[in-house]
């Protein structure tokens, strides 16, 4: 055998190299010594790779050979080596007159694994030209040459293990998820070289000079792995042509009468079996000859058993008297000496096992036993194999991740965009699976609404069919329209039925074996909805068709995710266009209802409208109730001409007449306080303090009057009696709507209803921008009149209040005035005159107990002291609390800013009187305590309205 030290050459040229030649190989290499001032020497053959002594199961990788060792050590490891020794000497004795090579100082070493594959054979420049690598033995070279080879490989079963992602996770460099190298789908990995100086694994034993030798019968250089270097991966066709070359090689080599080979494979359990990639066959023979029939073949298969179980050579030298194995005398005859080994990759799996039938002696023909080095140099060959195989497997795997992450992309970049038919979505998220996986026919079958599985009466309602056609290069999908009775669903029916993938290829049924189908769940119920499936796969090189393997599943599940996705999708817009239209129906009803009828508006439009003050509201004590229906709409009509809002912005006067009309109808009857006379008392209430106080309409400007006028005549439309916190805490459809604010959203969007009803558009005649405004202004409005959002407002009014001067051109500024003037109007109630008061208090009592009944029943607890009636006799000290809290510190600061609307404050607080003297007749115990409380509070009042005045 070749050792390390003869293809480890010094700089000079060789002493059989002319000096022509010498001068060429200088030449040749001159860039290369520039580049670096020494050159470790390099690895001139691979020969050294096939020699017995380098096997990566010897036990010399325990030790390091040459580093200080003593000759009494060098005569130990050479009688636990006496095949090497012999071998060594008759070598020796055949070439004393050959050239001789001094032995290298330094000693590579050759790891099983390969712990960092980035650094390959060396790192030196080439120097010979007559080496057989020559210099294009380096790390991108090597690289090139091995991955030419995935392009043209089909991926066959066995690559499943690996290529999946519990495998693809290993702990190891190549591994696609490795932390020391990103594993990218669109790149093909680096293969592996199993020769590391950096791995610490074993070191390769000393090699005594020799002259170059057969190691694999061929010379120094092994041809099978030269051709797979030189490029020979690049015409092997698939793996089982690099299997054949391989095996027929060692065959070769061992002079073995007959072969086979076999791949592993996970089954559906995840069980390793083992797939017949190279049958049993008489070495030069295409067919399988005498030596396989089914007897020979059942052997065969029981030996490779063997070995995938333990992993380990088995080398029979008679197999009839092993008696593990029961022959006849036939199979005796044919099968005697066997040598199996496993196939493993740079992690120690085993990836496949070869077997090698009967030695001949080269000489007579006769059957002889295979040797324990025809062992060493079939299993140093399958290394070799077996790392080729595991490159291949990686490269195919990450070709096979880039295409399903395109295919993944364009099928999310489909269900992303928006699709009025639900076929055609479904048709555009399969065509991307068709091309990738070659299959002719791709069916979703959709079952009928009323199948039941659990009965075992499944159908089919429907089915959408795509046909795909290679054009050359490029491939067409049709949706062709079929019939289901036109289209077998058997396989179909059982994969809804069994709810699991069904692929064929594992099926005895030949004339369906290129057929998978994949069910399609409901994520939420995880029911099946449909069931995707593929159909006669072709082969890349021939018109055949092939099963689908593990990667056309994977694909045929992520079509199965994404068409699940569409079909809620689809559902989800169907379910929105239904309750869109369900809507549009509901407004229409509305619409039609709330609209007052063409008479009544005719009615209003021919009225002449009372005068302001003949309907007393300009008085900050104007009440609504007792006031006719018919004076109440005319009394609205009359706020906005005096306001001069209907020639300002264009209104015409008929819409107007619908607009309040409608408006009416939109406040609910049955609501004790909350109703109609309320919200034409608040529109009155800001109407009398922007007519009294001109330094408001200075302020305002008209659109912003035009948005408070129609913001208090609309601030409660639909009011249903109840607070924010109730309709919350009974999860209305309401409060899932709006969140917070429930009733003010709520009278907000139902005032831009009527708004937009045809006849009642009253902001027709303002321009867009214009348009714009005045909607946020009311929305605001609106709004606060929640009295959350007073609370949080009114100190920072209370403080623009106390100040000696306030300039009212911020937004701002304008923006808070405009809230707390609304809730001045909403709660004017409390400024009214007493019998007045005293009406609403009670009405306002009846709404507030009738909401604590409904809390107390439905929630099981006790309302708050205001809705509780087991409080009506508190209702007078109630209100009193209900003054000093809320209504008396705001109107005290709107009357400090603007003194013409000092009314409010001295009704407020002449009701505040009243309701004191009407708790000291009462005979609820604590009454006094109470009152001396009260009476107390208002003497500190009226001591700072005097100190004012």
């Amino acid at each position: 055998m070749p050792c390390l030290e003869s293809m480890m050459e010094p700089v000079s040229a060789s002493p059989g190299t002319s000096p022509a030649a010498g001068t060429e190989t200088e030449e040749s290499s001159s860039s290369l010594r520039r580049e670096t001032v020494t050159a470790p020497p390099i690895l001139q053959g691979m020969g050294w790779f096939f020699s017995p002594l380098w096997s990566p199961r010897s036990k010399t990788r325990r030790k390091k050979f040459g580093d200080f060792m003593k000759s009494d050590q060098v005569e130990a490891w050479l009688d636990d080596h006496s095949d090497f020794t012999r071998a060594y000497f008759l070598r020796r004795a055949s070439a004393v007159s050959g050239p001789q090579t001094e032995m290298s100082p330094h000693l590579a070493r050759f790891p099983r694994s390969s712990s960092d594959h980035s650094d390959l054979i060396t790192k030196a420049h080439p120097r010979r030209t007559s080496s057989p690598l020559s210099s294009h033995m380096n790390i991108s070279s090597l690289m090139d040459r091995l991955k030419p080879l995935a392009p043209n490989l089909s991926a066959p079963e066995w690559m499943d293990r690996s290529a999946s992602p519990d495998v693809l996770s290993c702990h190891s460099t190549c591994s696609p998820r490795s932390s020391r190298h990103s594993f990218s789908p669109c790149r093909p990995l680096s293969p592996i070289c199993i020769c590391s100086h950096d791995s610490p694994h074993f070191s390769q034993p000393p090699c005594p000079s020799a002259a170059k030798s057969a190691a694999c019968g061929q010379g120094e250089c092994c041809p099978w792995m030269m051709e797979l270097l030189r490029g020979g991966l690049s015409w092997m066709g698939s793996v089982k042509d690099l299997c054949q070359g391989a095996v027929l090689h060692a065959g070769e080599l061992l002079a073995a009468e007959g072969s086979s080979l076999c791949l592993v494979r996970k089954d559906c359990s995840g069980r390793n079996t083992l797939e017949e990639v190279i049958a049993p066959t008489a070495m030069g023979c295409s067919s399988e000859d005498n030596l396989c029939s089914h007897a020979h073949l059942e052997l065969v298969k029981g030996i490779m058993g063997c070995v995938l179980a333990t992993g380990s050579p088995m080398n029979l030298r008679d197999v009839s008297e092993d008696p593990r194995f029961d022959l006849d005398d036939d199979q005796s005859s044919k099968i005697r000496t066997v040598l199996s080994v496993p196939i493993k990759n740079h992690r120690g799996e085993v990836v496949g096992v070869v077997i090698m039938i009967n030695k001949r002696n080269v000489y007579d023909g006769s059957v002889s036993v295979f040797t324990s080095m025809d062992e060493k140099i079939l299993s140093n060959h399958m290394d070799v194999l077996g790392m080729v195989l595991d490159n291949v497997q990686l490269y195919e795997s990450s070709r096979q991740e880039a295409k399903r992450s395109q295919a993944l992309i364009e099928m999310a970049q489909v269900l992303s965009k928006e699709h009025h038919s639900f076929e055609v979505l479904l048709s555009k998220m399969a065509a991307p699976i068709m091309p990738f996986t070659h299959a002719q026919y791709c069916t979703i079958f959709i079952p009928c609404e009323q199948s039941s599985v659990a009965e075992a009466k499944v159908s089919f309602s429907r089915v959408i069919h795509l046909e795909c056609e290679e054009l050359g290069s490029a491939c067409q999908i049709y949706r062709r329209e079929r019939d289901i009775r036109d289209i077998d669903p058997s396989y179909a029916l059982r994969t809804l039925v069994a709810m699991e993938t069904l692929n064929m290829s594992q099926s005895p049924e030949e004339s369906m074996k290129s057929l998978i189908c994949c069910p399609v769940r409901n994520e939420r119920s995880e029911d099946v909805i449909a069931v995707c499936q593929l159909m006669n796969k072709r082969s890349r090189d021939s018109d055949e068709m092939e099963a689908f393997n593990r990667y056309d599943e994977r694909l045929l599940e992520d079509l199965a995710v994404y068409c699940g996705l569409a079909l809620q999708y689809a559902q989800a817009v169907q379910i929105t266009e239904e309750r869109r239209a369900s809507i549009e129906v509901t407004q229409e009803v509305l619409a039609y209802h709330i609209t007052a009828a063409e008479q009544e508006i005719q009615a209003l439009q021919e009225t002449t409208i009372p005068s302001a003050e003949s309907l007393l509201i300009l008085d900050f004590h104007f009440s609504g109730f007792g006031l006719p229906e018919d004076l109440t709409t005319q009394a609205a009509i009359r706020m906005f001409l005096d306001l001069n809002l209907v020639q300002d912005f264009n209104i015409d006067y008929k819409s107007l007449c619908q607009w309040v009309l409608t408006v009416r109808r939109g406040y609910r009857n049955n609501v004790p306080y909350h109703n109609w006379n309320h919200a034409l008392s608040t529109a009155q209430s800001m109407f009398a303090m922007l007519k009294a106080t001109d330094q408001l309409q200075t302020i305002f400007s008209r659109l912003e009057i035009l948005a408070l006028m129609i913001a208090t005549l609309n601030h409660d439309l639909d009011h249903r009696g109840v607070s924010n916190s109730y309709i919350e805490r009974s999860h209305q459809p309401l409060a899932q709507l709006y969140g917070h604010s429930s009733l003010e959203n709520h009278h907000y969007n139902l005032c831009i209803f009527i708004l937009n009803n045809t006849g009642s558009q009253i902001l027709s005649g303002l321009s867009i921008d214009d348009h714009r405004t005045a909607l946020h202004l009311i929305k605001r409005a609106i709004l606060a009149t929640d009295l959350t959002v007073y609370m949080e407002r009114r100190k920072e009014f209370f403080s623009l209040s106390r100040k000696s001067k306030v300039s009212w051109r911020s937004e701002k500024q304008r923006d808070i005035l405009r809230s707390m003037l609304m809730t001045a109007s909403d709660l004017s109630a409390i400024t009214k005159p007493w019998p007045e008061q005293k009406r609403i208090a009670n009405l306002v009592a009846m709404e507030f107990f009738a909401q604590g009944d409904k809390e107390r029943e439905e929630f099981k607890i006790k309302p708050i002291d205001i809705m509780n009636r087991e409080n009506s006799t508190r209702l007078p000290y109630m209100q009193v609390e209900y003054i000093d809290d809320i209504c008396y510190p705001l109107y005290k600061a709107v009357s400090r800013l603007f003194d013409t609307c000092s009314p409010l404050l001295y009704g407020c607080k002449k009701n505040r009187e009243n309701w004191l003297h009407l708790a000291k007749d009462t005979k609820e115990e604590n009454s006094e305590n109470s009152s001396c409380v009260t009476l107390e509070t208002h003497k500190n009042n009226e001591e700072e309205t005097q100190k004012e005045e």
